[in-house]
């Protein structure tokens, strides 16, 4: 769940795959794709939309990806599948089948958030709730 830069509009990702935008406080839901196009987030935990199709790849199933994160620079994206890959990737990046910038190798990750990102090229801290 993520609230826009103006707590105006919050975006969530269903279980049956759609991400879904309302209006705060009001739970109207937007389905004006041109006003959901234009709103700043001033977070980014979904694995749902144009601005992350790039993090599919060309064999994922819609469960792999479990979850996203995007640093506070807005810059870069972080995610956890399945598989135990964390993988990082520009952001956005709506672009399919992108290439990661960055990939290690845990246990199946539920949940991620970046704590601090001083760059791509630099040291990353990320925080799972599951043993890394």
């Amino acid at each position: 769940m993520d609230f826009s830069a103006d707590s105006s509009y919050l975006q969530v990702s269903t279980g049956s795959y759609k991400r879904q935008v309302y209006e705060v406080p009001s739970g109207k839901q937007l389905v004006d794709q041109a006003v959901i196009d234009r709103i700043t987030w001033a977070t980014w935990t979904s694995v749902l939309g144009d601005e992350v199709i790039g993090i599919w790849s060309r064999h994922a199933e819609k469960a792999d990806v479990n979850c996203a994160c995007v640093s506070h620079s807005g810059i870069n994206l972080v995610t956890g599948d399945d598989f135990g890959m964390v993988k990082l990737f520009d952001f956005p990046c709506p672009e399919k089948f992108v290439r990661t910038c960055f990939c290690m190798i845990t246990r199946s990750t539920v949940d991620i958030r970046i704590l601090s990102c001083f760059s791509r090229r630099h040291m990353m801290e990320i925080f799972s709730p599951l043993k890394l």
